[in-house]
């Protein structure tokens, strides 16, 4: 058999389930039913009183189907393994739909119900459900996808702001120094920025996990530290990590290498003393803590600093939302940031 006639490698499934988990996905989601529902009352009622009491009265409706229906989609979007995208836009109509219907069935039917939906009958509220569904996942859907060319400019920029001619020439000036009195540390290197330059081709959408993330960046470190000296100083603090914890949670691939890359350029090159780069990392109940501070010159002209920046900020609201942040300050003349993600292990 010819190698033209061998199947492709099967296309990894599209999700298009919104991750209902995410906090930040389901405060928007809140927000946007109960702001329309509250907006369909208020122009139905006589009154501004009267339409906040019929909200308030509905309101309890609205968040218990709401809520189950989250969490509902939720569940599924962690077990679909086989469900084409548009069966999954539709299991987004049809299961916010199916629970609204069984609620207002059995409010409306319990002699004992506190609550008066007269006003809203099975099929309405199916409908409104199922409309709801339906256009939320659209926007979520579109607003991924509206992230995509943001993306892979973004990444181009990155690698060529990464790639720079300086960097690779003093690297390779250092690795040629070490050759002939340091052969096995001229190999080391070599392999390093071999293996690293192939990682940063590799798609910034990728989830790798954050052990990878810290050994990248050592090696990224290691061939700074030639080119350096003893400027280049690194102080890494994962006291308060487990090793199990950093090899199986999860991380953007290239999230740790860019903050390292900024400290290195625009807080030790600056330096005529020696620079210290200090790496702390901790798990905090269900997040992780990443602070990395580097010496603050204010002369320096930072716009790329702030690039890089932006740049993983964009990726972290598309794959996080709420959940994930990233900060930067000035304290006593170090340059700080602190990154939180949410705790995620790796499959198994």
């Amino acid at each position: 058999m010819s190698p033209l006639s061998e199947s492709a490698p099967a296309k990894p499934l599209e999700i298009v389930i919104p991750d209902c988990c995410n906090i930040g996905i389901m405060v928007k989601s809140l927000l946007f039913v109960n702001g329309v529902a509250l907006t369909i009352i208020l122009i139905d009622a006589n009154s501004v009183y009267t339409g906040l009491l019929s909200f308030i009265e509905a309101s309890m409706l609205i968040e218990l189907a709401s809520l189950t229906s989250l969490f509902a989609l939720c569940g599924l979007r962690r077990i679909i393994k086989t469900v084409p995208p548009w069966g999954q836009r539709i299991a987004c109509a049809l299961v916010p739909a199916a629970i609204t219907g069984l609620i207002i069935h059995y409010l409306l039917n319990d002699p004992a119900g506190m609550i008066s939906l007269s006003r809203l009958s099975v099929p309405e509220g199916v409908v409104c459900a199922a409309l709801f569904g339906i256009g939320l996942q659209h926007y979520f859907e579109l607003r991924t996808r509206a992230f995509s060319p943001a993306l892979a400019e973004a990444r181009l920029q990155a690698l060529q702001a990464r790639i720079r001619p300086h960097f690779l020439f003093n690297s390779l000036n250092a690795v040629l120094s070490l050759i002939r009195t340091e052969p096995r540390r001229a190999e080391t290197t070599l392999e390093d920025l071999a293996d690293l330059f192939r990682i940063l081709m590799r798609d910034s959408r990728e989830i790798t996990t954050l052990g990878n993330e810290v050994r990248i960046g050592m090696q990224y470190l290691s061939i700074e530290k030639i080119r350096l000296g003893e400027r280049l100083q690194v102080k890494w603090d994962m006291d308060n990590i487990a090793g199990d914890v950093l090899q199986r949670a999860t991380t953007p691939a290239l999230l740790l290498q860019p903050l390292l890359e900024n400290a290195v350029h625009y807080g030790v090159e600056p330096s005529h003393e020696n620079a210290v780069i200090n790496i702390a990392i901790a798990r905090v109940r269900d997040r992780i803590e990443i602070v990395m501070t580097n010496p603050y010159h204010a002369d320096v002209v930072s716009a790329g600093n702030h690039m890089a920046l932006d740049n993983i900020r964009e990726r972290l609201a598309l794959l996080y939302d709420m959940e994930a942040q990233l900060t930067t300050n000035v304290v006593d003349g170090k340059f700080e940031v602190r990154l939180y993600l949410p705790y995620k292990k790796a499959a198994a």
